[in-house]
């Protein structure tokens, strides 16, 4: 939807912030994203506020102490925040910004109060991001015709030589791309693939280029849309774990949709659909579930072979795990994030293998001690449903069985929990030794594989040891 009656509506303690500003003598102007989202009918929870004609920080800072906790964000840069009653606010000075090195620090900054709004709105990405608001005018001020790339749905530069200092601009291209399902302006497109080739996006801290990935799946309804322009833009060539699945052929009868890449696409889409229905809001979960569907079929390219007329792919989940890992090394370098995201590309196939063979409750136990169930349920949802095929509803019933078994043993969301423990056995009078672990092993199978109660597991550990 977008909103075209005038009059943004901020928190009252925005208002008394602005309030005193102007008392000062400060213009303050609402810039960036909160004037965007205001016209894409979005709700706004963070606010950019770029102050001109002013040009005392420390004066700002003693205006702001007043209202909460402010922080300095560089003093070259001349930004203060303020989060106070659930709002993020951003105070600026204006400024020009020009690259001198490589890395996303070698900027020379200037910040300059009698800065026009246009002049200091040159520095910014896109158009869009380019529209200020006067809250006491009432009037919104749009030197490069944003208002309009918003009507038109379309994700535009600002100015050549500004945006190709910037190489992250290229990532934040595909996630607004995405996250609005806009069209992205073919010279701006243009622009982006010079970036590409120039491999200025080497110099990025992986740090930067998560947070626009992380952007691009919490985000956007279509994800699909963002790994597209990943494609056309060339940036696959930095990520070849995702360029091989590329023209990684697939048998038609179970993947009749086409290639890999096709498929991890529909895939993905399909995570984004199941996640609003079951209203996950846990962001962290909601990342690692996204990049489990994006690597779940790493291994396919190492495997995929013709067998008797057949297109197969053998052992591919745990061929994906080493590329998994090379890939989200690229982007992070959280070891339990890379792990939760390995147990999930490793086990994505096994609910249905336990569902078409109407598997024993033991193995589901075993599940358990290898990854969580819940979280697994909602990759295999998504493979499942990311295909062409007609018959989707054995997706859901495979899932809600073994989903069902899971709950019923409260399993489903952490591992069994081993009955018998090292502290039992000292209790028994066994000495800790290295064969404490061969007998807590005995108990843990009688547990799982005879459903043994504790007293019966103690009474067999006595009989055989």
């Amino acid at each position: 939807m977008f909103i075209t009656t005038t009059k943004i509506k901020i928190p009252k303690i925005l208002e008394n912030i602005l309030k005193d500003l102007q008392e000062l003598g400060a213009i303050p102007i609402l810039v960036g994203g909160c004037v965007r989202d205001y016209f894409l009918n979005k709700e706004i929870k963070d606010f950019d506020i770029e102050i001109f004609d002013f040009d005392s920080l420390e004066l700002l800072e003693i205006s702001l102490k007043k209202f909460g906790n402010v922080k300095l964000v560089g003093k070259s840069f001349g930004v203060l925040t303020l989060k106070v009653e659930g709002y993020d606010f951003d105070f600026a000075l204006p400024r020009i910004e020009k690259k001198v090195g490589n890395s996303h620090t070698d900027f020379e900054v200037i910040t300059n109060s009698n800065l026009s709004f246009e002049e200091a709105a040159i520095r910014r990405d896109f158009t869009i991001n380019a529209i200020g608001y006067d809250y006491f005018k009432d009037e919104f001020i749009d030197p490069f015709n944003g208002i309009d790339d918003l009507k038109n749905r379309i994700i535009r530069h600002i100015n050549d030589k500004t945006f190709i200092e910037d190489s992250l601009r290229v990532y934040r291209a595909i996630q607004f791309a995405a996250r609005f399902e806009f069209n992205l302006d073919e010279n701006t497109k243009e622009l982006c693939k010079k970036i590409v080739l120039s491999d200025e996006l080497l110099y990025l801290p992986k740090e930067r280029v998560y947070e626009e990935f992380k952007k691009l799946f919490l985000k956007s309804s279509k994800p699909s849309v963002g790994f597209e322009l990943l494609r056309e833009l060339g940036v696959l060539k930095y990520f070849p774990e995702l360029q091989a699945l590329i023209n990684c052929e697939q048998e038609p009868e179970y993947h009749p949709e086409g290639d890999v890449w096709i498929h991890t696409l529909m895939c993905l889409d399909e995570l984004a659909k199941i996640l609003e229905k079951e209203k996950i809001e846990d962001e962290y979960k909601k990342l690692y579930l996204f990049y489990a569907v994006l690597c779940h079929d790493f291994g396919k390219p190492f495997c995929t072979k013709e067998i008797n007329g057949k297109i197969t792919s053998y052992k591919h989940e745990s061929l994906g795990i080493e590329p998994t890992i090379s890939f989200l090394e690229k982007l992070s370098n959280e070891k339990k994030f890379i792990e939760i995201v390995c147990s999930l590309v490793k086990n994505h196939l096994i609910p249905f293998q336990l569902y078409l063979s109407h598997s024993s409750e033991k193995a589901v136990k075993r599940l358990s001690l290898k990854v969580n169930i819940e979280d697994l349920c909602l990759v295999c949802l998504a493979d499942c449903l990311g295909r062409d095929i007609e018959d989707k509803c054995k997706c859901y019933e495979a899932i809600n069985w073994i989903l069902q078994k899971a709950k019923e043993l409260e399993i489903h969301n952490e591992p069994i929990k081993q009955l018998v423990l090292g502290r039992d056995l000292i209790a028994l009078g066994y000495k800790p030794s290295k064969e404490f672990k061969e007998i807590l092993e005995f108990a843990f199978d009688l547990q799982i594989d005879e459903n043994m109660k504790k007293e019966e597991i103690i009474k067999n550990i006595i009989k055989k040891y």
